[in-house]
This record gives C-alpha cells, structure tokens and sequence, in this order.
C-alpha cells in the first residue's frame, strides 16, 4: 500500500487598489495523464464572490475559468489534494519496435498529431554548439534519452529564480544555470531539434524522507516538502508520453503530478490572466504531510481468520472426498 500524502497550496495577490479581473485562468488541478492516484482534490477561490466553470483544453489540461463580477483588492486560490504514493518504476514501458533504437522516424499520421511539439525556438551559437556535441550514433532509445537528461542535469545548475518568464536557450547554456522551467524548456528544444516530438510540463513535484538511509550515496531529502515544479515530457511510440526532469537527471515517478502540460510554456503557467492597473504583492505558500495509514487492525484480522476458516474447511472437504476415493477404489480391487 502506499503512502498517502496532503498538499496544500496557497497563491494570493494583493492590488494596492480595487481592480477588475478579467477572466482568470486556473491550472492547478492533476491532468487527466497522471499515473499518481488522486484521492481527494478541492479548489477554493476568493472572493466569494466568483463563478468557476471546469474546461478542458485541447491538450486534455483541466482549467478552471474564473470570473469575478465586482472589483477586488485580492485574488486568492487555495489547492487541497490527497495523493497515493505508489512506487512507480519509470522504466516499466513498452516500445514499438521502430521506437526501440535512437534515432527513429513517426510514422505519417502520427506525426500529423504531434505537429505542435516538433516546433523548433530559434537558437544561439551555444545552442547549435551544444546540439552538435550530441552523440546521434544509433542506440537504444531509453538509454539515449537517460544519457541526455544526466548530461543536462551535470551542465544546468538549478537556481530559485522569481523573475517571471523563461531565459533564452543561449543564456541559460553561457550562465549554466536556470530554474526548473528553464531547464526543461532547454532540454524540450534539444529533443525537437533532433526529431523527436516534447512538451514543456507543469505541475507539483512531492518528495518524502526515505525511510532507511542509503549505505552509500546520496539519501535525498531530509524533510518532506513539495513544490511547484517544471520538467519535459517526450511522446515515444507505445509508451506514450514520457517524463524526463532534467533538474535531477531523473525520469518522472510517482512524486511528480502533471497539472499542465503543453507545447508552449505560456499554455502551462499555473495561474493566466488580465486585470486592471495596479501594484501587485504576490506570495505563496506550500506544504505537504503524510496522512495516517489506513488501519489494517479487527477489519484486516478478521478477513485473515475468515480466510483460514474457509481454507479449512476446503481442506476437511478435499480430504473426505480422498478416503472415498479410496474406498471406492478398495471395493473395486476386492
């Protein structure tokens, strides 16, 4: 059984005057592709004064459309959800077997499909630079697409950046160094350039102690916390949509929940849209705690013994029905 988690996630702007709010666009929900179960979600909104209506994108993305009538001091959105953290090996995915080696062509109709993320950004000479030092030896495709990440996750320093927006490819290559949201549009432009199709993916990134420490290496983290987190999905044939976090190396697991994912960042921001002119105060704030376990006490015992009564009494039947057998058998013989 797995670990049940709650995340709670609060944004707030403050306006230094009543403004109006345009339509505000809200993507904070899990998308409709994640492998971690959701066991609760809830959204609420302030004002209370608001209409929600629940749309899907075309990229299957849950949006929650926002208007509030009157004018505002504030806009705050707060995310309560409970997720079931199952080990999920990133590997275990199958293959077509034109996919199987790197580099591989989409077939037609698929590649119609995809048109949106095989759209290439214009890049520098550092860009170009490092696109050409990649090796496109044939290879296996997994471990190609492992290498990649690891590559990025080594050249890319992670950096707590503010700033709204993306850096360019080429400053985030000469700085060696960039968010998450930046790293992963690098490495969904690195993808598209050499033929396969990526997307830039949003959501919340959840990691929890480990309960035994590694004999060697790293442990990873010692609190449990969750954030806001971007990292690159690549449609492979057979396995669908893959995850790839170059801010850790690492494929996507069961700590990483999709809440938007698109062709253009813009389309995956957590939360869009236009109000009047003001002065914005902006916070947030995160948490996550692990839920008590589900009590395995009189209910799990009592199905354990009423198991063992039923297995008993299987073995009492079979047993009666063996001696007759036997006997049946003797009085043939005789």
């Amino acid at each position: 059984m797995g670990i049940q988690v709650a995340i709670r996630h609060v944004t707030r702007y403050r306006y230094d005057r009543l403004v109006r709010l345009g339509p505000q666009v809200i993507r904070l929900r899990p998308a409709p592709h994640c492998r971690t179960p959701i066991v609760a979600y809830g959204l609420q909104v302030s004002p209370s004064n608001h209409f929600v209506n629940w749309q899907q994108d075309p990229q299957s993305n849950w949006l929650a459309r926002v208007v509030v009538p009157e004018p505002t001091d504030h806009l705050t959105v707060t995310v309560d959800l409970t997720a079931e953290l199952n080990v999920i090996n990133p590997f275990d995915f199958f293959l077509e077997p034109e996919a199987e080696r790197f580099p591989f062509t989409y077939g037609p109709e698929l590649a119609a499909e995809l048109r949106p993320y095989f759209q290439c950004a214009e890049g520098g000479t550092l860009f170009h630079n490092y696109l050409a030092a990649i090796p496109r030896v044939e290879q296996p495709t997994t471990g190609f697409l492992f290498e990649l990440n690891a590559q990025l996750q080594r050249d890319i320093s992670y950096l707590i950046r503010m700033e709204p927006g993306i850096q360019t490819l080429d400053h985030t290559l000469e700085s060696q160094a960039g968010s998450c949201r930046d790293s992963a549009w690098l490495q969904v432009q690195l993808l598209r350039h050499l033929g396969l199709a990526a997307r830039f993916a949003s959501g919340y990134l959840v990691q929890l102690t480990p309960d035994v420490k590694a004999l060697d290496g790293p442990s990873g983290t010692d609190r449990d916390f969750t954030d806001l987190h971007a990292w690159c999905e690549v449609f492979l044939p057979g396995a669908g949509w893959v995850g790839l976090d170059p801010t850790s190396g690492l494929f996507a697991g069961e700590g990483h929940i999709p809440l938007a994912c698109a062709a253009n960042p813009t389309a995956a921001a957590p939360i869009s849209g236009a109000l009047g002119e003001s002065e914005v105060t902006f916070d947030f704030e995160m948490s996550v705690s692990r839920r008590a376990a589900r009590r395995r006490g009189r209910c799990a015992a009592g199905h354990r013994r009423r198991a063992t009564d039923h297995g008993r009494r299987a073995d009492l039947r079979l047993a009666r029905r063996r001696r007759r057998r036997r006997v049946d058998h003797g009085r043939g013989w005789s």
